[in-house]
This record gives structure tokens, C-alpha cells and sequence, in this order.
């Protein structure tokens, strides 16, 4: 199976304390992060005949597995050899075992070996005085791994083998709460060097920058599932959700360093360059400095093994790919959740969900989603409605679904303890409830009071959840209605760090091995009941708050509760940046901001970046001001309205973009490096974007803003305004003015844009009208792009290949559709109205070739701008044809 060897390491180790501050841990206050670990005596025998022969003091021998994995990956896992009880391996992540390939042995003396990787010269080399594990490409060493000797690996042990009691080994106090460690302390670490290195992303979710930060000095980044009420930004602290997926990135390969454990966990990040300004860098160079940039990461976490992929790419499409391949894709999302949600904590009743529905049909602004939050149930008893605000659902979902519109309901993980309570007794009557370390039913308190934490580690609950989703189960709810999972780190509002203490149980696992897992499950459960109820029939849309990672296997994620404050607004972007990276794509941020009340400006900036992030919904706190999109005046109204327009025109791109991303990984909001990653210049970018490979976006951010200034990749490539077709060389900043109307978009020269410009009230009403294709030319004037149609909701396109994929193509004065996909069969009613062809040249005659029959097109050329413009020429989007320019 590819796994060469079994080696042993012995290990050492020394000790810790905790110290308390705040109200969430900083590293000094948890203790295994504090106990600074350092390993002497270690060494490996590279012999399966012989064990380690030495055991003193706390000597403890490991065992370290390494697999070369198909698609350029390598798999390293260290556990104990012999532990007193299994330690705690992540299920459920991996979407199944990853296929390896042999290994080879070059060389070997008695302190190490030396394996082939296969291709392109990648060698493995084990050292084992110190013990070093180096991945190397001819002369280069891409990645080490313990070169500074971090290695840690705390062993299970009895309470009885410990010399003395200290502080943080087998019990920890943090505020008014205590951690029972019955297993002792069982962290592990492992340190990795990245020579050639100086830009790394990804590890979220924290309100920060892109590239992440050197951490000499402060708090490591922390990767710990929290409801964190207002948090900070620009700050390593965890929030609501963790992806342990690391990438670097320079301007020879994209690398990336995935640690699958699901406990809390730490990065401490170190550069050699940290600190240096640009001019010391020039300085640096013009003086011969032969330093080379490296960056140091060390991974903590408080529990489990050492087990983590290191994916080679080399091109950053690789990583993705690499990385989908172990923990899947983006779920294939219906269309309509591409649309504008429209969210708020709490519409009052039925009448109140009726007249902010009718609100936007009256101010002619789309929307597909509306949402009810915890106030629509029953005493915040999920699954039920409240008999009095909203008495009859089916006939408030039924007024929806007549104009194609759907809702979304909140569905939290804590359950209300009450004995009135149907889900509350099956949960009880099944033993499904997590357990406290004593063994009966762990309790806590949140929205509901005194609430009970179901545990969606066990299959057979899942299960059970999924099926209350059923419509003879979940009474009132009809096929338009979807779900919400917030509160799901999970928020114990009483409990440590609010959030659930980690020895309580999960069968015979304790909370801290699980901890951030915890989301994952409950998204997975309920995405797995949507499907159910219609006989796997169609797609689910799960908005989730906590999350892991391959949680983008199950729907969306939101940034959590965020404020009305300008700051929040530009922070959105990286952290939607981040997610895109580690393979949530499905990502956007709450318009207006959660906390607080949005002025005018912002609200309206706020629409108009939010309209070009994936997922795109207002939300608003219960004691905020009202603020649906009609409320701030005609002038207000009509630049919100303009917003959410320019999203729906735009819905065929975003949907083939999400296709693409379920096929290959490929993030759909991208930072500008990922297609350009050969300019530095486009490394630390977080204030624009690209949307898919073809739109670049650059939001209007700052308070005030008369103008921004844009950076446009690419030398020898052009950029199109999309809003005046105004054409711009690449490889420069631009500077452009701004008014409040503006949303500085650009479409690069070499791509085709499909778009539905007729816009109507809900996605579903659009769904035969026409589409005009936006054909923006490079230099040597060719394009291509693609177009992609299904039925927009069910499984069909999967199960009965019903969909069309055309493949879009201008080069020699001749735009082409072809069939990407000749066996699939689906039928559109959608015809091509018009194509714009931007940066072209005038034609004497167009002719369309279809059917071996030449027609006459009309058009019209504006010289001014060199847009040509081709009208109705009326074939059907799901045929092959050519537009002839002669």
C-alpha cells in the first residue's frame, strides 16, 4: 500500500502551568499551548526487526508512518506504538483512504534513509540523529519537518506514574470553570520549515489580513470553535470556526500543509524576513545577502496523533485539487441560494414575513431567500412554530412558493430540557444527548434556557436528526423551506469559554478530541435530512456558523457576528479569501453589519461588495433599527436595488463557477495570486478580488471614498470596465473615481461572460429568459468561456448527466459554442438575445452558421469604445452554432 516502513522515536518531556485572563484563552492561559515542549534523547531505528532499547523516565516509543499518496502528496502519522488506550484519529473528514503509490528506497545508512517520491527528482530523506524528515526536488528542499527539533508528543499515562502534581497536567481552571483531565496531558506538536518561503494564507476563521502574520512575540493563531460575541479584528484569537490547511506560496510553487486533528490547536508562525521593510529587502539584495526567506510554522494541539498531508502542487489549481481529493468539493449548490437572502433577527410574524415580501416586489428589488431566526419556534424549541406569530406555516410558505421564492428557518444543536418537548424525549429515549464525566446528560444554558447537546459524533444520531426533516416529522415545513445551524461550535453560554467543557463525552471520547468536529457533524446531519425528505431527489442548502474542515461538502458559512462598522466591511474580504483557499467557497459575510446600525454610506457599500461575494444576505441583530433595502430614501433605494441587479444578471457565472468549483476544487472568490502567480505584486492583496479567473472586483471600502486605486494583473493583458466597456493595460494600478453609484468591476481581455440581463424578482422566474454573452477580447483578440445550465435544484444533473456544458470560444474573427459534454441531455428554452464583443473590430457582415444553414446577423459598432454589438441572433443556449465576422 505504499507504506515503506515502521520506525520508532523516544521522546522526553517536561512540563507546564496555566495562568487565567480574559474572558477567551490566550496561549499563556491554555496550558499545553504554554507547555513549551522540547524533545531530547530522540533518535530512530530504521529497522522493523529492532525496537527502541532504552526506556527511562517517561521514554515512550512512537510510531512514525509515511505514505506517498497519489497526485503529488505525502502523508506523515506519529502515534504512540504501545498506547495504554487508542488515541483519538479524525473520522468523517477524509472522504476516503487516500490511494498510495510505493515507495523506493534509494539509500540508507544507520542514521537514515533516502526515499524516492517519484516524479520530477522529489526525494524523501529520513534523518534520524536528529530525527528530521526532508522533502526535497533536485538541489531544493521544498519542506523539513522538525529541523528545529519541536517534535512533542505527550503520552497517555496513570495518574500514579507522575512524579508530582503540577499545574495544567491533570486538571486546568480557567475562570470559575475546571477541566478534569482523566487521561493526563496529551498534547502533540510538530514544527515545519519552509525555505524559500515568506507568504503563507489560509487556517481560518480569523478576522485578519490574507497572508498571515509572524506570531514572534504574541498569541499564536488559534483554531478553537467559539461563539465570540463582537469580535476583534486583525487579532489571532478563534472564532467560530477551524481549517487546519495551511498554504505557502512564492513565485516557483504552491505548497500546502494540511493537520488533520480536530482538538484545540495552535500555529506559531516565524519568518526570517518578518519585520524587514521593502527597502531592507532591496538592501539586502544590492548587498549580495545570501540569506534565503524562510518561514516556520509549529503546529500544537492538546490531543490525538500527528497526522498531516503535505500536498507539492506545484501550481496553486494543484493544491486545491490535492486537497479536494482528501476532503472533497464544494457542494453543488441549488441556484437559487446564489441569489440575495434577506435575514434578520427576528421578523415579528406571518404578517410581517408577507409585507417585507411584498415590499420588494413594490420597489422592484430581487431576492430569493427569506429568513426567520430563533424567534419563530416555539419557545426556541426547533422544528416547531410559534402557535400564535406564526399559526399557519404551509400557507406562509405557499404564498412564497407562488412567486418561486423560498425561506430558511433557524435549527439550532441545543435542545430545550423540557418534558413537553417531542425532539427533547426522543432525544432522551434514545440516549442521544453528549454526556457530562460523570456520565449523565451533559446540560447547558442557551437561547432556550436549560438546553441538552445532542451528539452528532454518533451515526445513529445523525440519523435520527436527519429524519426529522421528513414533512410528516417537521410539522409545517414544505419542500421551499431550509435551514440555518448557528450556535453549533457549540455555544454553551455557562460554559467555559462558552463553549462545552471538554471532558464531557462522546461515547468514549472526550469533547476535547472532538471539539471542532462539533459543527461539521451537525451541518453534515442536517444537509444529510434535506436530501431525505425528497427521496435524494434534491440539492440541500445548510447555512452553517461553525465549521471544519470538509464542511464544504454540506453548504455555506458566514463570518458570524459581525458590526456595522467600516472596518468589518473590509475585513470581509480576507476572510472570505481565506475560506475560498482551504476549499470553502460557499462563503460571504452579513450585509450591514450584525451588530449595531449601519449609516446610509455603508449599508450601501456594504450591498454593493456583498453582491460580489458568494453568498450574499442581509442580517441584523433584534435591537438594531430596521433596514430592509426600501428604508433610506428613493436615492438609498435605487443604488441597493441597482446592487442586487448586477448580482442576478450575473447568476449564469456565479452558477458555472460553483460547477467548476464542485468539479475541481477551484476556489470561485480567489485571491489574485491564484491566476497570477508569478507577480509579487498580487502576493498580499486583500482589498480586491477575482471572481472566478475573469472578473476582478475591487469594492469601495473607505468612508467618504472619492476614488480607489486598483491594481490589474497581468503585462500584455487588458481589463474592461464592465459598466462602460473602457479598456486598461494589466501589470499596473489604476486609479478610479468613485461616487456612491460605483462598483469598480472589470472583465479580463481573453474571456466570455454569459449573463441574463432581463432581471426579475427571484432566480426561478428567470429561468428561460435569454442570456447575452460578454465577449471581452485580449490583445490577439481571442476569448473563451463557458456556460453551464441544469435544472437549477435536484441531483439530476449527477444522477442522469441532465445538464448542458458549452464550451465558448472566439478566435479568427468566429465565435463558437461547442458541446463539452455529448452525452448528457437536458433541454433549455433559453435563447442567446444579444453578444457584445468588446475591444473588436467593425465587420462588413455577421452570419450565424447553424444547422448547415448562414444567416444574416444585425449589429451595431460604437467606435468610440470598439464594442460591437450582435442583436437577437436567436439561437437556442443549448445548441452548437458560429457567429461569423467577415
Amino acid at each position: 500500500m505504499g507504506l515503506l516502513s515502521v520506525f520508532f522515536v523516544c521522546l522526553f518531556f517536561s512540563s507546564a502551568f496555566a495562568v487565567d485572563r480574559g474572558n477567551f484563552k490566550t496561549c499563556d492561559q491554555s496550558a499545553f499551548c504554554k507547555y513549551v515542549i522540547y524533545t531530547v534523547n530522540h533518535y530512530i531505528i530504521i529497522d522493523m526487526l529492532h525496537l527502541c532499547g532504552v526506556q527511562l523516565g517517561l521514554h515512550v516509543h512512537l510510531l512514525l508512518e509515511l505514505y506517498r499518496l497519489q497526485g503529488n502528496m505525502t502523508r506523515v502519522k506519529i502515534n504512540e506504538l504501545k498506547p495504554l488506550k487508542p488515541r483519538f484519529e479524525v473520522p468523517d473528514v477524509l472522504i476516503a483512504e487516500p490511494p498510495t503509490e510505493p515507495l523506493s528506497v534509494l539509500s540508507k545508512d544507520d542514521n537514515g534513509v533516502v526515499l524516492s517520491l517519484g516524479a520530477e527528482s522529489q526525494r524523501l530523506i529520513v534523518s534520524a540523529r536528529p530525527f528530521r524528515l526532508d522533502i526535497m526536488e533536485g538541489p531544493e528542499v521544498l519542506l523539513s519537518l522538525n529541523s528545529r527539533g519541536l517534535l512533542a508528543f505527550e503520552h497517555l499515562r496513570l495518574r500514579k506514574d507522575t512524579n508530582k502534581e503540577e499545574d495544567g497536567l491533570w486538571e486546568e481552571t480557567f475562570k470559575s470553570h475546571t477541566d478534569t483531565k482523566p487521561n493526563g496531558p496529551t498534547s502533540i506538536s510538530l514544527d515545519f520549515s519552509l525555505p524559500g518561503v515568506e507568504h503563507v494564507y489560509g487556517i481560518p476563521e480569523h478576522a485578519d489580513d490574507l497572508k498571515l502574520k509572524t506570531t514572534d512575540g504574541g498569541d499564536p493563531y488559534r483554531l478553537y470553535n467559539l461563539d465570540v460575541f463582537q469580535y476583534e479584528l486583525y487579532n489571532p484569537m478563534a472564532l467560530y470556526g477551524s481549517i487546519p490547511l495551511m498554504l505557502a506560496h512564492n513565485t516557483q510553487r504552491t505548497m500546502g500543509i494540511f493537520w488533520l486533528n480536530a482538538a484545540e490547536t495552535w500555529v506559531d508562525i516565524s519568518s526570517n524576513t518578518a519585520g524587514k521593510t521593502v527597502f531592507g529587502k532591496m538592501l539586502d539584495f544590492v548587498q549580495g545577502s545570501s540569506e534565503k526567506p524562510q518561514t516556520d510554522v509549529r503546529w500544537i494541539s492538546e490531543s490525538g496523533i500527528i497526522d498531516v498531508f503535505i500536498m507539492l502542487g506545484p501550481k496553486p489549481s494543484d493544491v486545491f485539487s490535492q486537497y479536494a481529493s482528501l476532503t472533497g468539493t464544494q457542494s453543488f449548490p441549488p441556484l437559487a441560494s446564489l441569489g440575495y437572502h434577506q435575514c434578520r433577527w427576528n421578523y415579528n410574524d406571518q404578517e410581517d414575513v408577507k409585507s417585507v415580501d411584498q415590499g420588494f416586489d413594490q420597489h422592484d428589488i430581487p431576492y430569493d431567500f427569506i429568513w426567520l431566526d430563533i424567534e419563530h419556534a416555539d419557545g426556541k424549541r426547533y422544528f416547531t412554530w410559534d402557535p400564535h406569530k406564526f399559526s399557519q406555516p404551509k400557507e406562509m410558505l405557499q404564498g412564497l412558493m407562488d412567486k418561486k421564492r423560498k425561506m430558511v428557518a433557524i435549527v439550532d444543536p441545543h435542545i430545550k430540557v423540557d418534558s413537553g418537548y417531542k425532539i427533547h424525549n426522543e432525544i432522551t429515549s434514545k440516549d442521544f444527548y453528549v454526556k457530562n464525566k460523570d456520565g449523565g446528560n451533559y446540560e447547558g444554558w442557551c437561547w432556550p434556557g436549560n438546553s441538552g447537546y445532542p451528539d452528532f459524533t454518533n451515526p445513529e444520531m445523525r440519523a435520527w436528526w436527519a429524519s426529522m426533516f421528513a414533512y410528516d416529522q417537521y410539522e409545517g415545513s414544505m419542500e421551499n423551506l431550509f435551514t440555518w445551524n448557528d450556535m453549533n461550535e457549540p455555544s454553551v453560554f455557562n460554559g467555559p469559554e462558552v463553549t462545552m467543557h471538554k471532558d464531557a463525552l462522546h461515547g468514549k471520547w472526550e469533547h476535547r478530541d472532538i471539539h471542532n468536529m462539533y459543527g461539521l457533524y451537525v451541518q453534515m446531519a442536517t444537509a444529510e435530512g434535506q436530501i431525505q425528505r425528497s427521496g435524494g431527489a434534491e440539492r440541500p442548502f445548510v447555512l452553517t456558523r461553525a465549521f471544519f474542515a470538509g464542511s464544504q461538502r454540506f453548504g455555506a458559512v458566514w463570518t458570524g457576528d459581525n458590526a456595522a462598522e467600516w472596518d468589518h466591511l473590509k475585513i470581509s474580504i480576507p476572510m472570505c479569501l481565506s475560506l475560498g483557499l482551504v476549499g470553502v467557497s460557499f462563503c460571504g459575510a452579513d450585509v450591514g453589519g450584525f451588530f449595531k446600525n449601519p449609516s446610509t454610506e455603508l449599508l450601501v457599500r456594504w450591498y454593493q461588495t456583498g453582491a460580489y461575494q458568494p453568498f450574499f444576505r442581509a442580517h441584523a441583530h433584534l435591537d438594531t433599527t430596521r433596514r430592509e433595502p426600501w428604508l433610506f430614501g428613493p436615492e438609498n433605494t435605487a443604488l441597493i436595488r441597482e446592487a442586487v441587479r448586477q448580482r442576478y444578471a450575473l447568476l449564469p457565472y456565479w452558477y458555472q463557477l460553483f460547477f467548476q468549483a464542485y468539479r475541481t476544487g477551484m476556489p470561485v472568490m480567489r485571491p489574485l495570486w491564484v491566476d497570477y502567480p508569478k507577480d509579487t505584486a498580487t502576493f498580499t492583496i486583500d482589498d480586491e478580488f477575482l471572481i472566478g479567473s475573469d472578473l476582478l472586483v475591487h469594492p469601495v471600502t473607505e468612508e467618504g471614498s472619492r476614488g480607489v486605486t486598483a491594481y490589474l494583473p497581468g503585462a500584455g493583458e487588458v481589463w474592461y470596465d464592465v459598466h462602460t466597456f473602457q479598456k486598461h493595460n494589466g501589470a499596473q494600478n489604476l486609479y478610479i473615481p468613485v461616487t456612491l453609484s460605483s462598483i469598480p468591476v472589470f472583465q479580463r481581455g481573453g474571456s466570455i461572460i454569459p449573463r441574463k440581463d432581463r432581471v426579475r424578482r427571484s432566480s426561478a422566474c428567470m429561468e428561460n429568459d435569454p442570456y447575452t454573452l460578454y465577449v471581452a477580447l485580449s490583445p490577439k483578440k481571442f476569448a473563451e468561456g463557458k456556460l453551464y445550465i441544469d435544472d437549477g435544484h435536484s441531483f439530476n444533473y449527477d444522477t442522469k448527466k441532465e445538464f448542458i456544458h458549452r464550451s465558448l470560444t472566439f478566435a479568427n474573427n468566429a465565435l463558437t459554442s461547442s458541446n463539452l459534454c455529448p452525452d448528457c441531455n437536458f433541454l433549455t428554452s433559453s435563447w442567446i438575445e444579444k453578444v457584445l464583443i468588446l475591444g473588436a473590430s467593425k465587420p462588413s457582415k455577421v452570419v450565424l452558421k447553424m444547422n448547415g444553414k448562414e444567416t444574416p446577423v444585425d449589429f451595431e459598432f460604437d467606435s468610440s469604445m470598439s464594442v460591437l454589438t450582435l442583436r437577437k441572433p436567436g439561437m437556442n443556449a443549448g445548441d452548437d452554432w458560429t457567429l461569423l465576422l467577415q
